[in-house]
């Protein structure tokens, strides 16, 4: 594989096997609708999506897409999370079981309302 940085997100989606193209490649629409003002790019060397700051970031590992929704993100949904491994800004879904879209794309609603409501406070 190839360990260079990554320039766009069709990149780095790019250099994993078909199976798991797909899942990268659903993850980054279901974000997109979740978050039509978000921007994409490569942070970390891994998909970002930005509205002013990062706004979510999700990668491919042996076994396991993680999605990266912030400490906040992650604690907002611990209920809906329990099954799955989490740590303080990261969700870990095995690649073994179904990808949980519609739970992504709340979190990431959830994320778009907190980066929203966080600018807000700054501009009053």
């Amino acid at each position: 594989m190839d360990n260079s940085s990554p320039k766009s997100i069709d990149e780095y989606i790019q250099r994993y096997p078909k199976n798991v193209q797909v899942i990268l490649q659903k993850i980054r629409v279901t974000i997109k609708r979740a978050a039509p003002e978000a921007k994409e790019a490569i942070s970390y060397q891994i998909p970002t999506f930005k509205l002013g700051g990062n706004l979510v970031h999700f990668a491919a590992f042996t076994g396991h897409i993680s999605f990266f929704p912030t400490s906040s993100g992650v604690a907002k949904f611990k209920m809906e999370l329990e099954g799955f491994e989490t740590s303080k800004g990261t969700i870990r879904f095995p690649l073994e079981n179904p990808i949980p879209y519609s739970l992504i794309s709340k979190i990431t609603k959830f994320r778009v309302k907190e980066v929203v409501e966080k600018r807000k406070k700054k501009k009053s």
